[in-house]
């Protein structure tokens, strides 16, 4: 897994009660730390060799399809397939769980040279604000505006319903951020699907909520 990945992976832990999201250190950590350490002295801390665990469990994800969490919980899981054809109303890609590089790149291959659907507002919120300048560096944010897309600063935004993206009563939101309670980006009244950056664009793109794996 990327750095990228990792870093999602432990932002949506806690959704499932975990307390705290540990990734061995190896050669991609490594790598890593000294980029963005530049130079300053760290230790990579790994498990014993003979550690001993309460329980190991192997998790096969080679038959993973996209999955989606159906409102008004993370844990309200299911399929894309299944809330396929849902007419949304906002696309929300950003906040701290997928709005870095490598989900901002996912985006733009996917909306380079298109439009969103006329009925959708796009708003796109880079992490931080060095991955908003990368990202403008790389030609992304050109990509997301020339699409139709509204991109803010680096922020919580629209994932904490406190600006920049809030719903309105009887409305649908399809976000990559980590959380879809009631109320949580506006209205109590509204909807919030959790997808990954591939299925809140690709649902952008055709107005309603859509499968990634369909959208070329």
């Amino acid at each position: 897994m990327s750095m990228d990945s990792r870093e999602c992976l432990a932002d949506m832990a806690l959704e499932m009660g975990v307390k705290a999201c540990l990734v061995e250190c190896d050669e991609i950590t490594d790598a890593y730390l000294k980029k963005a350490l530049k130079g300053e002295p760290y230790e990579l801390v790994t498990p014993d060799q003979d550690a001993s665990y309460e329980a190991v469990y192997d998790v096969d994800v080679s038959d993973m399809v996209p999955m989606i969490s159906m409102p008004h919980t993370p844990s309200n899981a299911a399929t894309v397939k299944e809330a396929e054809g849902k007419k949304v109303n906002q696309a929300f890609l950003g906040s701290c769980t997928n709005g870095r590089m490598e989900d901002l790149k996912i985006a733009a291959d996917m909306l380079r040279g298109k439009t969103i659907s006329p009925k959708v507002r796009l708003i796109v919120t880079p992490a931080s604000n060095e991955i908003y300048n990368k990202a403008m560096e790389k030609g992304y944010l050109k990509i997301f505006m020339d699409a139709g897309a509204t991109i803010t600063n680096a922020t919580c935004g629209a994932c904490v319903g406190g600006h920049l993206g809030l719903i309105a009563a009887g409305e649908v939101c399809i976000s990559s951020s980590n959380r879809n309670f009631r109320g949580r980006m506006g209205s109590k009244d509204g909807e919030i699907y959790l997808a990954s950056p591939a299925a809140v664009i690709a649902s952008a793109i055709t107005g309603e909520i859509t499968d990634p794996r369909g959208v070329s």
